[in-house]
């Protein structure tokens, strides 16, 4: 470590560097408390908060109000993709300038996950979905003037798309730090299971309307529905009674912001074994959807008729599995669940990939459906549940990416596939991968059943400094004198104090041992300055205050461990001005 300019080196003794003053400044300025905890509308719930129906998240009026939002979003999303890929085959009919219409829709999800899902954590959450729909809104608008005037061509199609697939890719993130704000910790799982409803019903009711919008009065109207649709989703969200409180810190640096997110979901085994168990759903289930075109015509009079019938039975099945789901939940761990799901899934492959008849495909095509919303519920229940609030638009972002990621691979891997063999062994060969593959995670990671208590907690004070550094790292070091015999259970606990205070944004950890003194370890956090150690306090949690607890089991001196903080020379911006 590099010699630094001490703070407060005889300060009073506080065991962890996480430390908090007595009055903890307010979590996260745009995400509130673990549910629970949450601020809820003033407005008067007609369902207990208790109550464990599938609707009963209905009975929060914002939720209402939001998830409606939401539904007409989906719509306009399900629109707009049918309108321009039918748009692109006018311009031109080239399979590679068709296919670039869905790569242009998605790819900003892998571009801007990320940076979206830290705006959406540091920044006002109403305001950010606001914006992202008015740019929906201006996208499809810009989309049709340029119908309008026959200055459409499919290079500025594929570039309007691209911008409506940011404004996409923007909203997202927000919404799903949303959701946990306004329902209960015990109603979370329902109003995920309706965001579902939603995203299926909206693959229904979509296609739908612009197939008949298109048929009936051309493409150019789909659009223009899009906007006023768009708008009128904005409009309700300005109705969202919703507190901004700024935070007394000030906003996040976007690039730490974005750090940080990824550092957060790194260092946590559980959210990892959530985005390994989501990938590996979506990158063998999505055969059965990217090849569904080619298994609708080899069924008995199959035709594009047969295809919509599919889509409709799969969307259909999601949406009947959502009053399930509580049932399941309570009967079945999340492990149990999804392997079930994923064996239901792979079941009803095998039979829509073997089958020639219609009346056989349409209900494997309804299991399919139940089995896709309960594993994916399920999966996005469980990382909503590891995620705090601070870090929650970020975490949910990654687990987007892995879904977007896995879809796209898994289209490439399984076409190829298909092209070499044949299309009924290729989705039969995911059917069956996607089912020893997922057996194989929860073998090899398996869930560890109720994860740890994320609910914020201000035990500890904030540090003082008498001159707190305008800039330079921080480097905290913290002493600990423990019975030498035992080093090695001290060294596993301290492994799990790396994992917590890496996914709070320190930049780096260290563990030293005393080499003439074995029985003294001296923990080492490094931030990236004063105020991003001080963000550090606002993001502990009662588990947190656990870990510190059985840290000091481990300490047999008389006082508490001696925490110093220390400004790192080496990394201080110095004015030449001043010498």
């Amino acid at each position: 470590m590099s010699r630094g300019s001490v703070l407060n080196r005889k300060e009073r003794p506080v065991f962890s560097a996480i430390g908090h003053n007595t009055k903890k400044p307010p979590c996260c300025a745009y995400h509130c408390v673990m549910p629970e905890a949450l601020p809820r509308s003033s407005e008067p719930r007609s369902i207990p908060d208790d109550d464990l129906s599938p609707l009963a998240p209905f009975g929060a009026p914002v939720f209402r109000m939001l998830w409606i939002t939401w539904l007409m979003a989906n719509i306009c999303m399900w629109m707009s993709d049918v309108a321009a890929a039918w748009m692109m085959t006018s311009l031109n009919a080239s399979p590679l300038w068709v296919a670039l219409v869905q790569t242009a829709a998605s790819l900003p999800v892998f571009l801007l996950g990320i940076p979206s899902g830290a705006l959406a954590d540091i920044l006002d959450c109403k305001r950010y979905f606001l914006v992202t729909q008015i740019w929906v809104a201006g996208v499809a608008s810009l989309l049709s003037l340029a119908i309008f005037l026959g200055v459409l061509s499919p290079t500025l199609l594929l570039v309007l798309i691209f911008a409506n697939g940011i404004g996409l890719a923007m909203r997202w993130p927000v919404f799903s730090a949303i959701v946990p704000e306004l329902e209960t910790r015990v109603q979370l799982p329902a109003a995920l299971a309706l965001n579902g409803v939603s995203m299926n019903a909206s693959r229904i009711i979509g296609p739908l309307v612009a197939g008949a919008l298109i048929a009936s009065v051309g493409s150019v109207w789909v659009f223009l529905l899009n906007a006023v649709l768009s708008l009128v989703a904005a409009v309700v969200i300005t109705r969202w009674r919703r507190e901004h409180k700024p935070h007394p810190l000030g906003r996040e640096r976007l690039g730490s912001a974005m750090r940080i997110g990824l550092q957060y979901v790194s260092q946590s085994s559980h959210l990892k074994g959530v985005l390994l168990r989501i990938a590996i759903f979506f990158i063998t289930s999505t055969a059965l959807v990217a090849l569904l075109p080619l298994l609708a015509r080899g069924l008995d009079g199959g035709g594009a008729g047969t295809f919509t019938l599919l889509l409709a039975s799969m969307g259909t099945g999601a949406i009947l599995a959502t009053w399930y789901l509580p049932q399941l939940r309570r009967m079945m761990s999340r492990d149990t669940l999804v392997l079930r799901g994923a064996a239901l899934q792979s079941a009803a492959m095998v039979v829509i990939a073997l089958t020639s008849h219609i009346w056989v495909a349409v209900p494997a095509m309804l299991l399919a459906g139940a089995a896709w919303l309960t594993t994916a519920n399920t999966l996005s229940v469980s990382a909503q549940m590891g995620l705090p609030d601070w870090v929650r638009a970020r975490g949910m972002s990654t687990y987007q990416m892995a879904i977007m990621g896995s879809n796209a691979a898994g289209a490439a891997v399984w076409g190829q596939v298909a092209t070499l063999a044949s299309v009924r062994i290729s989705v039969v060969l995911a059917a069956l991968t996607g089912l020893l593959a997922m057996a194989l995670a929860n073998r090899l990671m398996p869930g560890q059943g109720m994860v740890e208590d994320l609910t914020p907690s201000d035990v500890f004070p904030l540090p003082q400094a008498d001159a707190p550094p305008a800039n330079g790292h921080v480097m905290v070091t913290i002493e600990y004198l423990i019975e030498p015999e035992r080093a090695a259970e001290f060294r596993a606990l301290m492994a799990e104090s790396r994992r917590s205070r890496l996914r709070h944004g320190a930049l780096s950890w260290e563990l030293l041992q005393d080499i003439n003194a074995p029985g003294r370890f001296v923990e080492m956090i490094e931030d990236a300055s004063w105020t991003e150690h001080l963000r550090r306090f606002d993001r502990v949690t009662t588990a947190d205050v656990a870990l510190r607890d059985r840290k000091l089991a481990f300490h047999i001196a008389e006082s508490p461990p001696q925490v110093t903080r220390s400004v790192m020379e080496t990394t201080l911006k110095t004015n030449p001005k001043n010498g």
